[in-house]
């Protein structure tokens, strides 16, 4: 009981981390900017992209034809002079306005994740500061299985990557703090 309890007190404080460092810090905002032309690119979005909702890669390559050396020799000649972009795509589009359905599920997952840490901690060390270490090796470590391979395979901006990492180890450690307290609590002190 104590690791769950531990687990919603660590949910909660990231949530609201996530509140401050977005809405009020601007962590989610580094290397994102505003299209010069946004009317332009939204109108030839259905054309280009179709119907299908999902992730796209532009200039695109089906991996199908990686063994074919001259699809893969016309693609590195068209993604060297070509602009590239990696596009989330909702063809019937979304009111980003309204966040009904992703606060909850943030919560959701700031809350999983803590009870995965906790769970960590509470197996893995005694005291304070043991736990304190594990919460930001959690950070450090979601941060260079995500983030870092987002900015190295899909070219998310570096500015951005590295405000992440200050998102996640800050989080983290406030998080873990109030969950290291509590699964410490009255815990006797190796002798």
């Amino acid at each position: 009981m104590r690791i769950l309890v531990a687990a919603i007190f660590g949910g909660i404080v990231m949530f609201f981390w996530g509140f401050v460092a977005h809405m009020l810090l601007g962590l989610g905002n580094p290397g994102i900017h505003q299209p010069v032309h946004e009317d332009v690119v939204l109108s030839s979005l259905h054309e280009g992209l179709g119907d299908t909702p999902g992730v796209y890669i532009l200039p695109s390559f089906d991996p199908k034809q990686w063994n074919d050396q001259s699809a893969r020799a016309a693609y590195a000649k068209k993604s060297s002079s070509s602009p590239y972009a990696w596009v989330v795509y909702l063809p019937q589009g979304e009111d980003m306005t309204d966040m009904h359905r992703q606060l909850p599920r943030q919560w959701a997952s700031d809350t999983l994740a803590a009870l995965a840490l906790a769970c960590v901690m509470g197996l893995a060390a005694i005291g304070f500061a043991r736990r304190m270490g594990i919460a930001a090796a959690a950070a450090v470590f979601a941060w260079l299985s995500v983030l870092v391979p987002y900015w190295n395979w899909y070219r998310f901006p570096g500015a951005l990557t590295w405000a992440a990492l200050a998102e996640q180890l800050v989080g983290w450690l406030l998080a873990g703090a109030v969950m290291a307290w509590w699964i410490g609590r009255g815990e006797r002190k190796p002798a």
